[in-house]
């Protein structure tokens, strides 16, 4: 046998081993040091693609496989009513080999992943009041419903921006009209803005005509004084009923209340607040507050329990999408 054929068949054997080992990165390095060696550049050529990077890509597809995080359905419950649904995540087969391959060898592998959205969003789900996000979603939301108590929206505000939190205010239309540059205010601080109707009635008790004028006023008001184009409605008092949810969203707004009420205008102490809060609060939670001094008191120590418990603070929106949490981002 000549010297060439010892050394392509050197090849084959050490290669051969390698994948039967099944180390993948073993198997690129194997090819890399022999591959500049004397006479066997041929043999890297015709093996490469049989070997290393098919092994690799391989490897890819079978953590993919594992690791894969199947997407949670929206769904109508008989108790929570409408629930939103979850992406799922899973490695992106093909980004994540194009990347090992362009990368540094003998370095791990840095998979690259993708969400996949669920076949049922909340917006498939039709007309059904919504109470909570996705168990699964390790997210909870600040409700602030605003129709008085200004003189505690501001030290509130301050708490947020300290702690680096953003919460949704329902704002109560004939409130707005009287306040709006310190409706911009908290627009400005960068929180969500959203529809309490315009005059604080019981939904429940209303003409279908009478019932749409509260909505629609307050939607005509955001738009004009706030530019926001808002999704959400929360019922005065919490006060609907099925109609309520019809008119609403033929107006292209979900209704939204409360998993946790902090009963602040019973003026609870803010250490009431704070332990009411820790006790019941969990992945999917909207709280509802009012800008009250119990809250406004309790506000920083609520963000704390909260945090505690390894969950993100977020906007209504962005608990009842379907997005995934990064708790990465839980200070």
């Amino acid at each position: 046998m000549g010297n060439q054929s010892k050394k392509l068949a050197a090849v084959l054997a050490g290669v051969t081993a390698v994948i039967l080992i099944g180390q993948v990165g073993s198997v690129r390095t194997y090819i890399t040091e022999i591959r500049d060696g004397p006479g066997t550049q041929n043999a890297f050529d015709m093996f490469k693609e049989a070997t290393g990077e098919d092994a690799l890509l391989s490897a890819i597809r079978d953590k993919a496989d594992e690791t894969k995080i199947a997407p949670v359905n929206a769904k109508v419950d008989r108790v929570w009513k409408a629930i939103p649904g979850y992406n799922g995540m899973e490695i992106d087969v093909e980004a994540t080999y194009r990347k090992a391959l362009s990368g540094t060898l003998n370095t791990k592998i840095a998979y690259v992943y993708r969400q996949i959205e669920p076949e049922i969003q909340l917006k498939d789900l039709g007309a059904h009041p919504i109470y909570r996000g996705n168990a699964n979603k390790p997210m909870v939301s600040f409700m602030i419903n605003v129709a008085w108590g200004n003189e505690y929206i501001k030290p509130m505000l301050d708490t947020l921006d300290a702690e680096k939190v953003k919460a949704t205010f329902f704002l109560d239309g004939s409130w707005l009209s009287k306040n709006v540059e310190l409706a911009k205010e908290i627009q400005k601080r960068g929180h969500e803005m959203s529809n309490h109707a315009y005059s604080h009635p019981n939904m429940s008790r209303l003409s279908a005509e009478r019932a749409k004028l509260e909505i629609s006023k307050t939607q005509d008001l955001l738009h004009k004084t706030l530019g926001v184009e808002n999704r959400w409605f929360a019922p005065p008092s919490g006060d609907f009923n099925q109609k309520t949810v019809d008119i609403a969203s033929s107006m292209g707004l979900q209704t939204v209340l409360w998993t946790v009420d902090t009963v602040d205008w019973r003026k609870p102490s803010p250490d009431a607040v704070v332990a009411k809060i820790a006790k019941n609060t969990e992945a999917g939670t909207l709280i509802l507050m009012h800008p009250t001094a119990a809250s406004s008191g309790a506000l920083k120590g609520m963000i704390q329990s909260i945090r505690a418990k390894g969950l993100v603070l977020g906007t209504v929106s962005e608990t009842l999408s379907s997005e995934r949490v990064n708790t990465s981002a839980v200070e």
